[in-house]
């Protein structure tokens, strides 16, 4: 019979030859081969400087031994860490011997799936642990940071709360039925479930927000051909990524690059010009455009002014919940002056991707579109976060219907029940281990 090793060991970070390697093991068996290690039982929470060897006493390396007894620890385990010179060589022969020892390598992510396992953190924060790792901006690292604290499971927490009483109140109801109809029909109900719906639309707006701060805003660049989105492209990016050409129809396929504004992610898409064609290259890459707006989180109309009002068809592709914003361009042959105004709930800015002209206001624009400005209080979010809320969403809706149409008490406390269970796959109350397989399988190696 096979017996279960649950002590764990990987290397935790290797920056070269030059700097410091980290091992970190996590488990019971962590005190004895600190002891082993050290050669004598090291002080908790304290560095040691020791030098340490192999089976045959040979030494591997000189460096720090930290031991964090469970369950003050990241894990809530029994954590032991090994620092010594940042050699890819060293630290494999110290792994190997820290797994003669009895330890056995880490799958990918399994020190934070301990921690969470272990009550440390709960999922969102311990997804929060690799999106920092993974930030590609300065803003998305604090909103990750923020999450890793408990911002976003705080205010999921007390949404959580606010809906189970709610449900505990409509289920005392049930239990009266000579007068469920009278209790559901009270307004008390109604205010409380329309301030619910309040701090949900709320908390999904910060999430939202969150999400393109920790992916990136995904801005599709889109238009008829030769309307200027390559070198509107190229003028974003800084350099000369996509062909400009007077060609109309050069950009076949989708062209995606990732730009930084001040710290601020985004994923821009320069798409093919929309136009009906006979070229069946060109037609396919029409055909990508229409998909890459399927998928975006904001559409960069780019136009002119003979054609704007006609081209705004386009953002007929766009799903519910994406920004639109419409950029007339070439106003250095038009004659024009850079000025932006609203119309009806749409951004339209004229400038020019050649000159230049205008183009700092889109990016302002671009820039608080993805999150720049959200607040101190701004947190990092993942999709599936996203649409949990949303599904909570809509049971809010369906219970509001059972409320005041059906009066129907059973239907609204199954629709708050199902609620529940979405806002608890946020956090870990409620999950699945498929759900958390895939997680902590994204992780690297050693956290």
């Amino acid at each position: 019979m096979t017996q279960h090793i649950d002590t764990i060991a990987a290397i935790a970070s290797a920056p070269g030859a030059a700097g410091v390697g980290v091992l970190r093991v996590s488990g019971s068996l962590v005190p004895a081969i600190a002891q082993t290690l050290l050669g004598r039982a090291p002080q908790p929470r304290h560095a040691h400087f020791g030098t340490f060897r192999d089976t045959h006493g040979e030494a591997i390396d000189h460096g720090l031994l930290l031991h964090f007894p469970a369950p003050a620890s990241y894990t809530g385990e029994h954590v032991l860490e090994l620092q010594g010179h940042g050699s890819q060589v060293l630290l494999d022969a110290l792994l190997r011997r820290v797994c003669e020892l009895g330890a056995r390598l880490a799958r990918p992510g399994e020190f934070t799936e301990r921690a969470f396992l272990n009550g440390k953190l709960d999922l969102a924060q311990a997804e929060a642990v690799a999106d920092l790792i993974a930030a590609r901006s300065q803003a998305g690292a604090r909103a990750a940071l923020r999450s890793m604290e408990g911002v976003f499971s705080r205010k999921v927490d007390a949404l959580l709360q606010a809906l189970i009483a709610l449900r505990v109140y409509i289920e005392a109801a049930i239990d009266f039925p000579e007068e469920e109809i009278e209790f559901l029909a009270d307004p008390a109900i109604t205010r409380r479930l329309d301030s619910l719906r309040t701090q949900l639309g709320e908390l999904l707006r910060e999430a939202q927000r969150g999400l393109r701060l920790n992916d990136g805003l995904r801005v599709v660049i889109a238009g008829r051909p030769n309307a200027g989105k390559s070198s509107l492209l190229n003028a974003l990016a800084g350099s000369e990524r996509a062909i400009v050409t007077s060609i109309a129809g050069t950009t076949r396929d989708v062209l995606r690059e990732s730009v930084s504004l001040d710290g601020i992610a985004l994923e821009l898409a320069d798409t093919a010009g929309l136009r009906d064609t006979d070229d069946e290259v060109e037609r396919e890459g029409v055909r990508r455009a229409h998909g890459e707006l399927q998928r975006a989180d904001a559409a960069l109309l780019v136009t002119d002014a003979k054609h704007a009002e006609a081209d705004l068809a386009l953002f007929a592709h766009l799903p519910e919940g994406a920004e639109r914003l419409v950029l007339v361009n070439k106003i250095d042959l038009a004659n024009a002056t850079q000025h932006t105004e609203i119309r009806d709930g749409v951004r339209w800015l004229w400038a020019s991707a050649k000159t230049g002209e205008g183009l700092d206001v889109l990016r302002e624009h671009l820039k608080q579109l993805a999150g720049a400005g959200s607040g101190e209080g701004a947190f990092s979010a993942r999709r599936r976060h996203v649409l949990a809320l949303e599904t909570v969403r809509d049971h809010l809706i369906r219970t509001a219907h059972a409320l005041t149409a059906a009066r129907a008490g059973e239907l609204a406390a199954e629709e708050l029940r199902q609620a529940q269970l979405a806002l608890g796959e946020i956090t870990g109350s409620y999950t699945s281990d498929d759900l958390l397989g895939a997680i902590f399988g994204s992780f690297c190696i050693g956290k």
